[in-house]
């Protein structure tokens, strides 16, 4: 565990072996994206029976006879079914509650009806990637402009250069495996989603920069006359400790959350719980070793030159 450095190429395999999945399953499938991308209607029915399989092959029944096809359909309380589907109007949404009252009879009523247009969830969709375009832009910057006098042979923009590429790792780890979620068990992405992500990418830079500004440290108290690996190396021991508690305490709360938290938050947590854990990752065993192996290239070719 002291010679981190020493491994990096098999921490940067094992990363690529993570994602790589992802990025396939984002190519052949995308993501399942829920409502408020695509836009439909939400509607929530109240038996007067717990819902089983029955209930549930019935309700898919009445949607295919109006020829209404359901996005999604969960259980989200011991007694309800929460159905999306395709953009209703009231009266449409009327003649499917006939339909669904000729099937259930009296055991079933209407709880919610909402309905959010296809622009609505257009804009979310633009907004989030210009936040996270927006983001990164503003890290690198940041980051650029606070480590600007870090002793040679470290460079400031390298920093920032180097958080962005653990942060895009942390993003395609979790974009990646609920694009996997979606297509094997119907999980899919909402607003919350874009929550979790950009709350991900938050995290994975704060805990890059407690990395990079220890390396920073050592270099000014007289590490710039030592290897630079070996300067990366010992700032990485020197803070494990420190961000894997950071991390174990966050980690604590969210299970907790996934535990009693209740449906509605149960997979912006996952999406949180997957963040940060690779958050955690990415910023010992990716961002400090990529500084490492740029400045191993760097070297490599003055000498090249020479």
């Amino acid at each position: 565990m002291r010679n981190i450095i020493k491994h990096k190429i098999w921490y940067f395999i094992f990363s690529l072996l993570i994602i790589v999945p992802g990025i396939v399953s984002l190519i052949l499938w995308k993501l399942d994206l829920g409502i408020d991308f695509t836009g439909g209607s939400v509607v929530a029915y109240d038996f007067q029976q717990p819902v089983n399989s029955s209930t549930y092959s019935d309700v898919r029944k009445s949607f295919s006879e109006a020829k209404m096809p359901i996005y999604s359909l969960q259980q989200t309380a011991p007694n309800e079914l929460t159905v999306q589907t395709i953009p209703l109007d009231n009266i449409q949404n009327t003649q499917l509650m006939r339909k669904l009252l000729l099937q259930f009879g009296p055991y079933i009523k209407q709880g919610s009806f909402e309905t959010i247009g296809p622009i609505i969830g257009s804009e979310i969709t633009t907004n989030a990637f210009k936040a996270i375009i927006a983001a990164s832009i503003l890290i690198v910057l940041y980051i650029a402009l606070s480590f600007r006098k870090v002793p040679r042979p470290a460079r400031s923009w390298r920093f920032g250069i180097c958080a962005i590429i653990a942060l895009i790792h942390d993003v395609l780890v979790l974009v990646g495996l609920f694009s996997i979620f979606g297509h094997f068990f119907q999980i899919q992405v909402d607003s919350l989603f874009v929550t979790a992500v950009l709350t991900v990418i938050g995290f994975s830079v704060h805990d890059t920069i407690v990395v990079f500004d220890r390396i920073r440290e050592n270099l000014i108290k007289g590490g710039s006359g030592q290897k630079f690996a070996n300067v990366v190396n010992d700032s990485i021991v020197q803070t494990f400790s420190r961000s894997l508690n950071t991390s174990l305490t966050a980690i604590l709360v969210l299970a907790t959350l996934l535990f009693f938290g209740g449906d509605s938050i149960r997979w912006f947590v996952v999406a949180l719980l997957i963040g940060i854990i690779s958050g955690t990752y990415s910023s010992i065993f990716n961002a400090a070793p990529l500084l490492v192996l740029w400045q191993e290239w760097d070297d490599k070719r003055r000498a090249n030159k020479k």
